[in-house]
């Protein structure tokens, strides 16, 4: 026999239940019913932690972390202004801007295009991943100077059965430039250019269908600015979660009146859903793993009945209550370690290669979970954090010791006279 005494008894105790049919099964049921919930928690967090992922790496590449877009009138001299924008330590590039909204036809087809950017070819790079995703033409394209040039998502190229070389037609309303002339512009025929679409791009989701890129020069035109004008700057910020306090400060340093944009404004509603659903989903799972953890306490209730004898006998062998008690919540913890190793293990591996689970998954019922033409990307992403698996080891060990304390506590106020008396 080892010490302590109590570890002892309670590992004995396990290895003698395996006897006892019902008491084995609901033994068994909540080792289960723990590792099931351990894991399955794994795999939702990292599943969210996944779209957090792709949401920071892949649609902030090219939506813009944040915009100061001038309200009354254009921001001038842009290139010293820009170089004064990237001095702030969180900044990481900043390319001018000139923001449209408008219709392209072509042939009988309309389509109405939510935004159309005029971009520096060159500084657009460094704040947009707009190279990466081009389906057809170059980017570079863009500062042809032969054409008016256009890159267009996918979405709006299917709608206008356009391709490559393909010409349109863009109608933009007239800018107001000022409170005099505005009556009058409502009424004022809409600003029309033939353009030539020189690439295409693919991204996912909505961008696709509501995106158009021109170049920087081709847009000051049509709205006829001075040559140094833009209408502001997008900027690509170090720590996503922090754009709105970077944007603010940036946005103090300009002596003109600007609207501050960042991406909560237009994707936080995307965010916001991942954490909701990562808060519900971890109440949920902590109440499985609650209800799987106070299964222990039927099997020690129903221990502590059954053993009542040899707990009367240590008793009056000069057995103290901390040893009686430490012997039965040793039974619960290795039930509810068991649970953790099994699940944390098993949870780890599925959500390390859950993509390609559910890829294999989806190939097999020929279905997909998730569609790029409504979100930004067509497969379901993972990424293991050890913080969260900690989090939920230790969860699940802490519900399990304390649905221990009671049946334990039980065992020690067993009388030996009153039970010794009855064998």
């Amino acid at each position: 026999m080892f010490k302590p005494l109590s570890l002892f008894l309670g590992l004995r105790y396990i290895r003698s239940r395996h006897g006892n049919g019902f008491s084995s099964f609901i033994s068994t049921s909540s080792t289960a019913g723990i590792a099931l919930g351990v894991m399955v928690l794994i795999v939702v967090l990292s599943t969210m932690n996944g779209f957090e992922r792709e949401l920071a790496q892949r649609l902030l590449s090219v939506v813009p972390h944040a915009e100061i877009i001038a309200v009354n009138e254009p921001v001038t001299d842009w290139e010293q202004k820009i170089k004064s924008v990237i001095k702030h330590p969180q900044v990481q590039s900043a390319a001018p801007v000139i923001k449209m909204t408008g219709v392209m036809q072509h042939g009988k087809n309309l389509k109405g295009i939510g935004e159309i950017r005029g971009v520096d070819v060159e500084l657009e790079q460094h704040v947009s991943a707009i190279t990466r995703i081009m389906l057809q033409g170059q980017w570079q394209d863009l500062d042809r100077n032969d054409v008016l040039g256009v890159i267009i998502g996918v979405g709006i190229a299917k709608k206008l059965n356009v391709v490559i070389g393909d010409k349109a037609q863009i109608l933009l309303p007239q800018p107001k430039v000022n409170k005099v002339s505005q009556q009058k512009e409502i009424f004022s025929a809409p600003i029309k250019r033939n353009v030539t679409i020189v690439g295409i791009f693919k991204f996912g989701g909505t961008i696709d269908d509501t995106l158009a890129y021109m170049s920087l020069k081709n847009a000051s035109e049509i709205l006829s600015y001075q040559p140094g004008q833009v209408q502001g700057f997008r900027l690509k910020i170090s720590d996503v979660f922090n754009a709105q306090i970077v944007a603010r400060e940036v946005a103090y340093q300009f002596d003109t009146y600007a609207y501050i944009y960042d991406w909560t404004r237009s994707q936080g509603h995307v965010y916001n859903d991942i954490q909701l659903v990562r808060m519900v989903m971890f109440i949920v799972l902590i109440l499985v793993i609650a209800v799987a953890s106070f299964n222990i306490v039927s099997t020690l209730i129903m221990a502590v009945n059954d053993k009542k004898g040899d707990i009367a006998i240590l008793k009056t062998m000069g057995a103290s209550s901390s040893v009686i008690m430490v012997t039965f919540m040793t039974q619960g913890l290795v039930n509810g370690l068991l649970g953790c190793v099994i699940g944390g293990i098993s949870g780890v591996y599925i959500a390390s290669n859950l993509t390609q689970v559910v890829a294999n998954i989806e190939s097999f019922f020929n279905m997909h979970f998730l569609s790029a033409d409504v979100y930004f990307i067509d497969y379901i992403p993972s990424q293991v954090n050890l913080s969260d698996v900690y989090i939920t080891l230790i969860t699940a060990l802490v519900m399990s010791l304390v649905a221990t304390i009671y049946p334990a506590w039980r065992a020690t106020k067993v009388e030996p006279a009153q039970v010794l008396g009855q064998l």
